[in-house]
């Protein structure tokens, strides 16, 4: 019966910890799209303090090419909407859920097997020292 319980305990494990990994992804490429928006809400303010005199460039691999204003905020405009699209998605779940998707009562032990750690005594013999002799 023990080694029934403990290829249970196993396998709940190895489900606890691949939904832990699954919400470290979750949660990286969601602090990802995090960056890239708050990032492309300043362009946007800083384009939106411009007017037709000022020259903007668009960097294009290794090469500046020059670019209209209107077209510089439709650009960043539609790729705020993508963003935004992506982090919010209905069909999405909220990563820090995640976890509670895993049942808060597989993993206990029945009370037939209690597992107690080993006792340390944090106590020294009477005779494991000498009279001034140091600790190493």
């Amino acid at each position: 019966m023990a080694e029934t319980l403990q290829k249970k305990l196993q396998g709940e494990l190895e489900k606890y910890q691949q939904l832990q990994k699954e919400l470290g992804r979750a949660v990286a490429a969601r602090q990802k799209l995090e960056t890239q928006l708050t990032e492309n809400n300043i362009v946007q303010e800083e384009l939106n303090l411009l007017d037709d005199s000022n020259t903007i460039f668009k960097l294009l691999g290794p090469v500046l090419v020059k670019q209209e204003l209107e077209e510089a905020k439709n650009t960043v405009g539609k790729r705020l909407e993508y963003i935004s699209g992506e982090m919010w998605d209905e069909g999405d779940e909220d990563p820090k859920k995640t976890p509670q998707k895993f049942p808060k009562n597989s993993l206990k032990i029945p009370k037939k097997f209690p597992i107690n750690p080993p006792k340390i005594s944090k106590k020294c013999p009477k005779n494991s020292l000498k009279k001034n002799q140091k600790i190493p």
